[in-house]
C-alpha cells in the first residue's frame, strides 16, 4: 500500500508540530511520500513564514537604502528554522541555501522564487528529520514556457523519479519552467503537489493534514459547533469549494480524481480522528439529507425583462457578452420565460454598472432592466437529497421561520445542490435555520 500525505503550515510551524508529523509518518509505513508546506503560524499573532518571505523580497527590491532592513527580516526567517533544528537536534546547515536565496533576492529573481523558498527550506529540514530522500520540486514539477501547469509531463517525470524513492519529501507549491524558473501554484498550491505526487505513483490514499478535523457541515464561524462530514464525494466538495468552503484548494481535486485516489482530510494535533474521506462515488448513505452548507456574501444581480424574449434566438449571448466586455465574470444566472438574471460580484460590478447597463439596453432593448446589490448566494449541498422528497420545501418553511426573505432558489439538474439568494444581513440566519431542520432535528 502506498499513501501520499501532505502537511500544512500549522503543522509543521515549529519542532514540536515536526515531531508530531514524524510520530504519524512511522506509526504507518505505507506514509512513503511526504509534501510540506512552509511553516505555518505558531501563534495567533505570529506571521506565516511565506509572508515574511514576501515582505523579505519587497524590501530587496526597494534598493539599497532598505538593506538593514532586509537583512533583518531575512535573519528573521533563519531564525525560524535554525529554532526547528535546534528543538530537533538535526545537524543540518543552511548556510548555502540562504547565500543563495540572499543573492536571488538582491537579484531581484521574482516573486515566485522568493515565495517557494519556505516549502523548500522545510522540506530539506523534513527529509533529514525522517530520513527521506530529497527531492526539489523545481526538477518534477513541471510549467510550460507560459506559466501554465505541464501535467502530462509532470507525470512522467514525477512517476519515473519516485519508482526509484522508497520515501521521499518533495516541497509542495511550486515547480519550474522549462528556462529553470520558479513557478509557484496559487496560495494553498501545496494541496495541488500532493495531488499531483499521489497520481504519479498511483497511490491508494492522499492524506492531506491540517489543523482540522476534516470538514464541517457549516462554517463554525456561523453555525456553533456544526458537525463533522465522514464521506463526501468530488462533486459536492467542488460545490462547497466553488461557495467558499475553503479546507482543501478545489484543484487539488482533479488530478486524483481522474485516477480515483480517495482523499483523507486529517488533522496532526488529533491523529487519532478519522477525519473526512473524499471519494469519487459511494454506496455510503449520508448521515443527514444534506452534506454541506456554505455561502459567500456581497454580490449584486441583475435582472433583464423582456417579453417573448426565449423566442429571440441569441437573447442571453447579447446579455452575457456585454458582461464580458466589461471584464466581468458571472457567478449565477437563473432564468424564465421572459426573464434572466445575472448575479456577479458586486465589487467587480459597481465600477461599471452604467456601462453593461446601457450595453444591455443597445443589445436587446429589455422591457425592465432591475438591480439589486447586497445580496449572499449560499449552496445546500447533498448527494441524499435526490431520494428525499420534499427538500425544497423544507428550507422554503425553515428559512421562512426564520423570518428570511428568499430572493432567488434554482435547483441545478443534478439533484446537488440548491442555490438559495437571501440578503447580506439574512446570511447568518439563513444557514443557521438550514442547519437545524436538516441537522439538529434529525439527531
Amino acid at each position: 500500500m502506498k499513501k501520499v500525505v501532505k502537511f500544512g503550515g500549522s503543522s509543521l510551524a515549529s519542532a514540536e508540530q515536526f515531531k508530531k508529523v514524524g510520530r504519524i509518518i512511522r506509526k504507518d509505513e505505507s506514509r512513503r511520500y511526504v509534501i510540506p508546506s512552509a511553516p505555518g503560524k505558531r501563534t495567533p499573532d505570529d506571521t506565516k513564514v511565506t509572508d515574511m518571505l514576501y515582505s523579505c523580497y519587497s524590501l530587496a527590491s526597494m534598493g539599497d537604502e532598505y538593506e538593514e532592513e532586509f537583512e533583518a527580516q531575512l535573519a528573521a526567517i533563519r531564525d525560524r528554522y535554525d529554532a526547528i533544528i535546534s528543538g530537533l537536534g538535526l545537524s543540518v546547515c543552511l548556510d548555502d541555501e540562504f547565500k543563495a536565496i540572499r543573492t536571488n533576492f538582491t537579484g531581484k529573481t521574482g516573486r515566485d522564487y522568493a515565495a517557494s523558498r519556505g516549502e523548500y527550506l522545510n522540506g530539506i529540514l523534513l527529509a533529514a528529520y525522517l530520513g527521506f530522500e530529497f527531492i526539489d520540486a523545481a526538477e518534477v514539477i513541471c510549467f510550460d514556457e507560459n506559466g501554465n501547469f505541464d501535467g502530462d509531463k509532470t507525470n512522467q517525470i514525477l512517476s519515473s523519479r519516485l519508482a526509484d524513492a522508497e520515501n521521499a519529501v518533495i516541497p509542495g507549491f511550486y515547480g519550474a519552467m522549462p528556462d529553470g524558473k520558479i513557478r509557484t501554484f496559487s496560495r494553498g498550491g501545496s494541496d495541488i503537489t500532493g495531488s499531483i505526487a499521489a497520481k504519479a505513483v498511483q497511490a491508494d490514499m492522499y492524506e492531506n493534514w491540517t489543523d482540522v478535523s476534516g470538514f464541517l457541515i457549516a462554517d463554525p464561524r456561523v453555525v456553533k459547533n456544526p458537525k463533522a462530514i465522514d464521506v463526501i464525494t468530488y462533486r459536492e466538495l467542488r460545490e462547497l469549494s466553488y461557495m467558499g468552503a475553503t479546507v482543501l484548494h478545489e484543484d487539488a481535486i482533479f488530478p486524483v480524481r481522474k485516477e480515483g485516489i480517495p482523499i483523507n482530510i486529517r488533522n496532526t494535533n488529533s491523529p487519532e480522528d478519522k477525519g473526512t474521506l473524499i471519494v469519487e462515488g459511494t454506496c455510503r448513505k449520508p448521515r443527514f439529507v444534506i452534506t454541506g452548507i456554505a455561502g459567500k456574501k456581497d454580490f449584486a444581480s441583475i435582472t433583464v425583462e423582456k417579453a417573448m424574449m426565449n423566442s429571440e434566438v441569441g437573447f442571453c449571448k447579447q446579455v452575457l457578452e456585454v458582461f464580458e466586455e466589461n471584464g466581468i465574470s458571472i457567478e449565477h444566472m437563473p432564468s424564465g420565460i421572459d426573464t434572466m438574471t445575472i448575479f456577479v460580484h458586486q465589487d467587480e460590478f459597481e465600477e461599471k454598472e452604467q456601462k453593461v447597463i446601457a450595453g444591455i439596453h443597445r443589445r436587446v432593448e429589455p422591457d425592465f432592466l432591475e438591480l439589486e446589490s447586497d445580496l449572499a448566494l449560499i449552496a445546500v449541498v447533498g448527494r441524499g437529497m435526490r431520494a428525499t422528497r420534499g427538500t425544497s420545501g423544507r428550507i422554503f418553511s425553515a428559512l421562512a421561520h426564520a423570518n428570511v426573505n428568499v430572493k432567488m432558489i434554482d435547483q441545478g439538474s443534478s439533484e446537488l445542490n440548491i442555490i438559495i439568494g437571501v440578503r447580506n444581513h439574512d446570511f447568518d440566519a439563513a444557514i443557521n435555520a438550514i442547519y437545524d431542520i436538516f441537522v439538529n432535528t434529525m439527531i
